[in-house]
């Protein structure tokens, strides 16, 4: 069982040597930008610097967030980076139906490096009403995230605890889908870690895995939060040892009940503590 990546970078795409410190930061993924994290006069310029780095493979998985698909950009973001070597994956940002994955699927062909995995950004109340369609829509799709910046205000949502059933809503579709789990969206104060931590043990309540970050200093906290504890580790290895010996359901002798569905729980727990 592989476990999902847990932190993933964002980068401006128009600065190549934020990109460069990314790469060696520790991140599972870097996502280089070219969609919010670039000024309109120097989208030209990141789109020609990422597509010049992503022609060499990369020491790590790299992504593109391109530009809104609704847009004039989008297509030439997809044509400059598609078939490069170092390009893993590709988020769309503001995907509202699953046609709009189906689109973007269809236009890319296997290569010897294979076809770039999509990551869709739900980021208004129509693509959190689409979500599960969205999620299932093409299987080159390979997660689903929240972009909570756009979804706040599209919804007016004051407090944070006001996006929670967005939330729950995608990390069902995701698992509905067979995806992955949905990650968390950034917390957007770099300065603010006890706040990240928090955060983000409220989102691993939530059901979400991992979160993306907006600097290095994050990534820690991240991972930190989203791995299993020891305890949970002790305990996921006697349930795993408990259902090796006997089959079916059954008691253990602390008086907890398990059965598959916990066994496989156990399974995920020790692929996420052995990712390392």
């Amino acid at each position: 069982m592989t476990a999902p990546p847990l932190t993933w970078l964002y980068a401006p795409g128009d600065r190549p040597r934020v990109v460069a410190k990314a790469l060696t930061a520790g991140a599972d993924v870097v996502v280089i930008d070219l969609e919010d994290a670039v000024a309109p006069d120097r989208k030209e310029y990141a789109r020609a610097a990422t597509a010049e780095l992503l022609s060499a493979p990369q020491p790590v998985p790299v992504h593109v967030r391109v530009n809104a698909l609704d847009g004039p950009l989008a297509h030439r973001d997809l044509e400059a980076v598609a078939g490069r070597p170092g390009l893993s994956g590709l988020r769309l940002p503001k995907v509202t139906s699953p046609e709009q994955i189906i689109r973007i699927a269809e236009r890319f062909t296997p290569t010897a490096t294979g076809a770039p995995a999509l990551y869709a950004l739900l980021e208004s109340a129509l693509a959190v009403e689409h979500a599960h369609a969205i999620a299932s829509a093409h299987p080159a799709l390979s997660g689903i995230a929240l972009g909570e910046a756009d979804l706040r205000a599209d919804l007016g949502v004051r407090e944070d605890a006001g996006l929670d059933w967005c939330r729950s809503r995608i990390v069902v579709a995701a698992r509905a889908a067979g995806l992955p789990p949905a990650p968390q969206s950034v917390h957007p104060d770099i300065r603010d870690l006890e706040g990240l931590a928090a955060s983000c043990a409220h989102g691993r309540t939530l059901g979400l895995l991992g979160r993306a970050a907006i600097h290095p200093r994050q990534l820690p906290i991240i991972e930190r939060a989203y791995l299993p504890t020891e305890r949970e580790v002790e305990e996921a290895e006697t349930i795993v040892k408990a259902a090796m010996t006997q089959q079916g359901a059954q008691a253990l002798p602390d008086g907890r009940f398990i059965d598959a569905a916990v066994v496989a729980a156990a399974h995920r727990t020790l692929s996420l503590a052995r990712r390392n």
